[in-house]
């Protein structure tokens, strides 16, 4: 039953790239790992490869109450993967004002997914405060913040911190299960490696890891393909690795005790 949420206080720091990234290293190392899209930007799908041309995710089909597993997705990488999908502005403010009268709608197929107790899920949530946060968090095992290696991000640490990042506060995020990964640390820049020092010292023990910025990274994206895969002796391959072990260490592993084919992963 494990549940990883990756969330962030601000957008563009890199958190969708990361949960792609650390879902994959966690399956390589034996792990059973589906990963899901809560952001409308449906971005997750394309760092497995997935077609443009599919639109489909558990999100397009939620007010009619649609089965999952008909957008589950199992990609080359041994991930499973349940995509957003592809729903305009209206229909994404409408699906979460529907999951705020109803919160059933999602919880209830995210308990399901939970009974699993070999599946650890990993959640790629919007940037900043949203429903999916303040309805998942107190299910997760882990909240894991994203910070990218900037002078704001030593400002937000307090919010962090507090867990208020989440927008609703301490009531959502438990802050004995948040952890913190710093993402694209320039380590020829100065100014870059002072925010993450000063980013790693209000963090203390909850610091899972840093990740250095590498074009490698960007390169991947590009060619749609993981950075393990695309460059596997690349700085930021090796970084993922070693957040992805941090994680790792966080969660037991769970003996099977159900159909490995369920939901998917391997």
């Amino acid at each position: 039953m494990p549940l990883i949420c990756m969330a962030s206080p601000k957008g563009g720091v890199g958190k969708t790239t990361l949960a792609a990234n650390i879902a994959h290293s966690l399956s390589r190392a034996g792990r059973r790992v589906l990963v899901m899209d809560f952001d409308p930007q449906n971005a997750l799908r394309l760092h497995f490869g997935m077609p443009l041309g599919d639109q489909l995710g558990w999100a397009s089909g939620m007010p009619d109450r649609s089965d999952w597993h008909r957008a589950l997705r199992q990609t080359a990488s041994g991930v499973a993967l349940l995509p957003f999908g592809m729903i305009d502005l209206a229909r994404a403010l409408a699906l979460d004002g529907l999951l705020g009268r109803q919160p059933e709608l999602l919880l209830g197929p995210m308990r399901a997914m939970l009974a699993d107790e070999t599946l650890l899920i990993i959640a790629d949530l919007p940037p900043g405060p949203s429903r999916s946060l303040a309805l998942l968090a107190p299910l997760a095992n882990l909240v894991v913040c994203v910070l990218k290696a900037e002078a704001m991000s030593a400002a937000l640490m307090p919010e962090v911190e507090s867990g208020r990042f989440s927008g609703i506060g301490m009531g959502t995020v438990d802050t004995h299960r948040l952890r913190v990964v710093i993402n694209e640390v320039d380590l020829q820049s100065r100014l870059s490696r002072a925010a993450a020092e000063a980013v790693a010292r209000h963090a203390g023990w909850r610091l899972l890891g840093a990740v250095s910025r590498d074009e490698a990274v960007m390169e991947s994206l590009a060619c749609q393909r993981l950075v393990a895969d695309q460059a596997p002796q690349s700085r930021a391959a090796n970084d993922l690795r070693e957040v992805a072990l941090a994680i790792g260490a966080c969660i037991p592993v769970q003996q099977q005790s159900v159909p490995a084919g369920m939901w998917g992963g391997r």
